[in-house]
């Protein structure tokens, strides 16, 4: 969940009355056609997107769609990036520095068009916001082809139901094929797919350890619920997510509930905003100091894992959160278990 703050204040904003993402009817990114000459044809969120001509004036609108970009070596054919929110993967800082940074936040309309791309790529709808980049439509309309993550449609009738590694695999080589290196693509998946198998092999534990996956706040906190990352992490290892009931993907929860249901692990995005409750250090300060908290067997025997809050959302670092979570729990639970 971004970790992309906007993203996440239009999520909570939701929580309560929206019941989940609504139903998918098949695969809302689905190639349409691949014509000859590097043309690229999709249905990306619901709409037709198709891409002349591999792009080689692309603006990527966050740090997930940045550094999906970066892993697939496309460095040279960015004219722009927006929202850092964690530090740039080691392994891709040195491309990183090499491309312009447009905004602190996502960049204006106006700041996108005086930028002259070929092709835009984000992972979260609030980049195409109005009073942000402006909405893919109007970009297409402008012979821009703007291309959002089927796990963030702005409808969501037509977004992934659920987070799933497939389906991160699956945006990768959307993007390879669009700029005409599909090899590439299938070499970073196939590299992603033997680390997440590798994972699940070494982080068997008991299968009822359950885990909440902490996200934010100190009055009010907000936890992974049914169908994210954090979720599909879970299964993935053979775990519980602690409100994997909840019917949103972020919930607001309360510390007498989370109490009541005393997870065996608290995982902790580790986020960089500077607020209330948003470091991994600032949550465990409050966990310990929480009379309501305190006595939870995860706080009280120091059951912590901590990851990047980017790597709480679907993005190449996805596969590197499974392998924190796995490591984690080998390292805190067999004494415990």
């Amino acid at each position: 969940m971004k970790t992309t703050f906007i993203s996440f204040v239009a999520a909570l904003a939701l929580a309560g009355t929206v019941a989940g993402c609504g139903a998918t009817t098949g695969d809302p990114v689905e190639k349409a056609a691949t014509a000859g000459g590097g043309s690229t044809s999709l249905t990306s969120c619901g709409l037709p997107l198709t891409v002349p001509a591999p792009p080689s004036r692309a603006i990527a609108l966050e740090q997930n769609a940045t550094e999906i970009m970066l892993s697939l070596g496309l460095g040279d054919r960015m004219i722009g990036t927006s929202y850092q929110t964690d530090p740039v993967l080691p392994e891709l800082r040195a491309g990183y520095e090499k491309v312009p940074v447009l905004a602190k936040l996502y960049p204006s309309r106006e700041a996108v068009r005086a930028a002259n791309p070929d092709f835009v790529y984000s992972t979260y709808s609030s980049a195409y916001a109005p009073d942000a980049a402006g909405e893919r439509k109007e970009l297409g309309g402008l012979g821009v082809p703007a291309y959002l993550s089927a796990f963030a449609c702005e409808d969501p009738a037509v977004a992934r139901d659920e987070v799933t590694f497939d389906g991160i695999f699956a945006e990768v080589r959307d993007i390879a094929t669009i700029f005409g290196v599909a090899a590439k693509g299938d070499q970073v998946v196939a590299a992603q797919q033997g680390r997440l198998e590798a994972a699940k092999q070494t982080g068997a534990v008991a299968p009822d350890t359950s885990l909440l996956w902490y996200y934010s706040g100190t009055s009010t906190p907000y936890v992974a619920g049914h169908g994210g990352l954090p979720d599909a992490i879970s299964a993935t290892l053979g775990v519980k997510n602690a409100f994997a009931d909840a019917k949103q993907k972020w919930p607001a929860g309360n510390w007498e509930e989370i109490a009541q249901r005393n997870p065996d692990v608290i995982v902790l995005a580790d986020l960089t905003r500077g607020g209330d409750g948003d470091s991994a250090q600032s949550k465990i300060d409050f966990l310990r100091a929480n009379p309501v908290t305190a006595k939870l067997d995860a706080v009280v025997n120091g059951r912590f894992i901590t990851v990047s809050g980017s790597s709480m959302d679907p993005s190449i670092r996805s596969v590197s959160a499974l392998e924190q979570v796995s490591a984690g729990l080998r390292a805190t639970l067999p004494a415990t278990r």
